[in-house]
């Protein structure tokens, strides 16, 4: 990785002491909705139901033990976004303190890698979504067909009705969140009880299994590929905490609050997974067939396979059983929600700092939410939708949430080294400092990365993926399909990069926003803060001034452009 020269004051605290604001609802949130956003973000209903089948047949019994592992690398990076966090609260997270740390290139590359990540799992979510509704009202025929046109259609309105759930404002969404994160928490704990209960009552179908303490000795484990396949795969199943450090800005005491919100997060989703992968297991058992959890035709479902059998089939048996599938619904619906919200945070961080068109930083006056980033995001997602569900009968879809773990390796990752980085300076002050900012994110870092190498050496073989491109010329390679989103996904952000640059070059040579450049975030003092204090650059702002004219503040610093850019077009504020 090139480290860009970057401004380095002695100071590590703080970017610095006045904040200067976005136009985002301030205190919207507390310590409570923010982990609620960030568990919700991971979905674990529907991360267990689409990959706990795939994860025991590469495993085998030790799932338990790889569950807890692939959490380190989660708490690892849970600290680095605390640390970076209570420096610099800015909803740009990784794109913010990758730019800081290392410079704009690496910066901008960290936060496409956000977005890109974001939308490849809007389709899948969308899916999911359109599927479980026609299930939960009996409609088989049509939820079992992932690539029907019902179920297409259903999975459009649903992206449409969360993105405009999360444009009207984050009060509403992290309120509906509550409500979605209390079904799903409570059927997942019910649903892990009853089935240890079974079991141990002797009630639990052939095939099931004794808890043994074998499942959580990680030596064990059939082979090192087999272990890394499942760290991978769990790496999907963990991500989506960091939302809660997307939503900063708007969070009471952004400083602290989010950090610890993140942290609490990844713990709450540890107990949770421990808990279901290890009941799941038990009562299923690891058969070929019926609901043993090694049974193909199980792997992309196996919570509403199992749920007839925990539950029943009668009376209470068949509410438990609608309200599983409920359960994977809502999850679905909290995920797309919370996927919708960091990337159109991330987009207007980058568009506040030059990084992306201004129009990303369009803010509703009246729901104080960034407007185009949100409907953008929305839009995109639905057509990549449409276009994936219409390819290879669907089996795009999986291998865009395959190709997920790259991204999520690489922004997590990068986040881990940016903080080090920024607080290099800092490290020798204290042994919490050294271990806290130092060698704990660099740790995480260095797992993540390994597992992103790995998975682009892994997933090139056509093998490993449901769709195959052959080259038409020489060497006529066949390619795996997630390596190719993989690879089209960084492509695409490398040559918009450089596109981007040619036209609006101050951020990317280091003018608009630096390691001195003051955090654009509001005052935690609950009213509304004007944009007022020392600017970059030395340009005062005076108070009171528009989001656009702060960043017109922001150009004028930077110089002229150069001759033959382009300029910004002008954004009118919502009424």
């Amino acid at each position: 990785m090139t480290i860009e020269a970057r401004a380095n004051p002695a100071d590590m605290g703080p970017v610095a002491d006045s904040y200067e604001d976005k136009g985002l609802k301030k205190g919207a949130l507390g310590l409570l909705s923010s982990t609620v956003i960030g568990v919700a973000s991971t979905a674990p209903a529907y991360s267990l139901a689409a990959t706990l089948g795939f994860v025991v047949i590469t495993i085998g019994p030790q799932a338990p033990i790889v569950t807890i592992l692939a959490f380190v690398p989660m708490l690892l990076t849970s600290f680095a976004y605390r640390e970076l966090n209570r420096a610099d609260p800015d909803c740009g997270t990784t794109f913010t303190w990758g730019t800081r740390a290392f410079g704009p290139k690496t910066g901008w590359m960290g936060g496409w890698a956000i977005v890109a990540a974001d939308v490849l799992v809007m389709a899948s979510l969308a899916q999911v979504a359109g599927q479980y509704v026609f299930l939960l009202f009996g409609a088989d025929g049509i939820g079992h067909n992932p690539a029907s046109g019902w179920v297409l259609l259903v999975g459009i309105l649903w992206i449409a009705a969360m993105t405009y759930i999360c444009y009207l404002g984050i009060e509403i969404s992290a309120n509906f969140q509550k409500a979605l994160l209390g079904i799903e928490l409570t059927m997942l704990t019910v649903f892990s009880v009853v089935a240890l209960v079974k079991v141990g009552s002797g009630h639990a179908p052939a095939g099931h299994l004794t808890p043994s303490l074998s499942w959580f000795n990680p030596f064990d484990i059939a082979g090192p590929q087999s272990f890394i396949v499942g760290l991978a795969l769990m790496l999907f199943i963990y991500w989506g905490w960091d939302t809660t450090v997307s939503v900063n800005e708007e969070t009471a005491d952004s400083r602290r609050t989010p950090g610890k919100a993140a942290v609490l997060s990844t713990l709450v989703l540890l107990v949770t997974y421990v808990l279901v992968v290890m009941s799941s297991e038990s009562y299923a058992g690891l058969g070929s067939k019926g609901i043993g959890l090694g049974n193909p035709d199980n792997q992309s479902d196996v919570l509403s396979v199992m749920g007839h059998s925990i539950f029943g089939t009668s009376g209470i048996g068949s509410f438990m059983y609608h309200l599983l599938l409920l359960m994977v619904l809502s999850s679905a619906a909290a995920s797309t929600q919370t996927t919708i919200l960091p990337t159109a945070r991330t987009t207007l961080s980058m568009s506040v700092y030059k990084a992306i068109p201004k129009a990303f930083a369009k803010i509703h006056r009246r729901h104080l939410t960034p407007t185009v980033s949100t409907i953008v995001m929305g839009g995109i997602s639905i057509i990549l939708y449409i276009i994936m569900n219409s390819i290879s009968g669907g089996n795009l879809i999986p291998d865009a949430v395959s190709a997920i773990g790259v991204m999520i390796a690489f922004y997590y990752g990068l986040t881990g080294f940016s903080c080090a980085w920024y607080y290099r300076n800092d490290l020798t002050t204290s042994a919490r400092n050294l271990w806290m900012r130092g060698i704990l994110p660099v740790l995480g870092g260095l797992m993540l990365f390994f597992i992103l190498g790995w998975s682009l050496y892994f997933y090139w073989q056509p093998v490993n993926s449901y769709t195959t491109w052959s080259m038409p010329f020489p060497p006529h390679w066949d390619i795996g399909g997630v390596f190719l989103i993989d690879f089209t996904s960084l492509a695409i952000g490398i040559i918009a990069m450089f596109v981007y640059s040619s036209l609006r070059p101050p951020f990317f040579r280091g003018e608009v926003l630096t390691r001195s450049t003051p955090t654009l975030v509001p005052e935690d003092i609950g009213i509304e803060v004007g944009l007022f204090g020392l600017e970059p650059d030395g340009v005062e702002t005076p108070v009171g001034v528009t989001l656009e004219g702060r960043m017109q503040a922001l150009d004028d610093a930077a110089g002229p452009a150069e001759p033959g850019s382009a300029p910004d077009t002008p954004v009118d504020t919502d009424k």
